[in-house]
């Protein structure tokens, strides 16, 4: 019971830092603070009743339009929401699985690596969902995002993997690997030299730009959160899934027909790295195991 109500909490709690977010999503492109004004249409201005506020059951109710000037609101609030909820109850969910009938709930709090493992996955997924739709949207991976996203998944991986040695025994979301502070700094350097060395390939043959500084500051990112091992994963799952949506996008005419430049559009490599970031957090080990066993090692 425990259990299922700890989850219940955290998809809660996840889906308002998802209307949260969706809040900075909107405005923090255009500069505007995340404050002031009250959230309001961003059609018509109208300022929100409470209940036009409240996370994913709004959107529902109103069919996602405004019930003013009835402009359609998207379906990246209620996907954002979702998507924070649902991976913040399957970290409650894995959390409170290390608790057995009858022990309190305080044991939770004694675990300092579980709980550390918690906070750390939470912050990942939350920077990894703002940094897929600013990219997604404006093509945009903010310095003030990345840059002090690496400083913290540094400092959370160093603190995590100090607690893994101080408590044995633990089984939540063991790494496959635990490295020391200097091997995790050599991995978020080699990490961002990976993309550098394709931005430097692909200019070298086309002659114009193909690939962000952003992207390499974001890769620096999951190597500073997941691990050398664990970066370099999202990056190839990244890559297949933008090939399979490019080739998507070849298939459409509708698409070519847009634009003569239609081969020049870009895609939101970051928002695929992303995603590819999410996953291997979530089955990063199992896949990595299979592909060892697959190549014979």
């Amino acid at each position: 019971m425990i259990r299922i109500l700890g989850t219940i909490f955290a998809g809660l709690l996840g889906l308002a830092f998802g209307s949260f977010l969706n809040v900075c999503l909107s405005r923090w492109p255009s500069g505007e603070s995340i404050v002031r004004p009250r959230s309001h249409c961003r059609h018509c201005n109208r300022t929100l009743a409470w209940w036009e506020n409240v996370p994913l059951l709004s959107w529902l109710a109103l069919r996602g339009r405004c019930r003013t000037c009835s402009a359609w609101i998207g379906w990246r609030y209620p996907l954002v929401e979702l998507a924070v909820g649902g991976l913040w109850a399957l970290v409650a969910w894995s959390l409170l699985r290390i608790t057995w009938p009858g022990e309190p709930v305080i044991y939770l709090f004694d675990n300092h690596y579980a709980l550390a493992g918690a906070i750390r996955i939470i912050v990942f997924y939350w920077l990894m969902i703002a940094l897929a739709v600013l990219d997604a949207e404006n093509l945009w991976l903010p310095n003030w995002i990345t840059l002090p996203g690496i400083i913290v998944g540094f400092i959370f991986s160093v603190w995590r993997n100090r607690l893994m040695y101080e408590t044995p025994g633990s089984d939540f979301s063991s790494p496959p690997f635990a490295p020391g502070w200097l091997s995790r700094l050599l991995g978020i350097l080699a990490a961002a030299a990976l993309i550098l060395l394709f931005r430097w390939v692909y200019r070298l043959i086309r002659r114009r730009e193909g690939i962000g500084l952003g992207d390499a500051k974001l890769m620096a990112l999951l190597a500073a959160w997941l691990g050398l091992p664990g970066a370099l994963l999202a990056f190839g799952l990244g890559v297949v899934l933008g090939a399979l949506v490019a080739i998507v996008l070849l298939a459409v005419p509708s698409a070519r027909r847009e634009s003569e430049s239609w081969a020049l559009n870009k895609l939101p490599l970051g928002t695929f790295l992303c995603i590819g970031g999410i996953v291997s957090s979530l089955w990063g080990q199992p896949i990595l195991a299979a592909y060892l066993r697959w190549a014979g090692f």
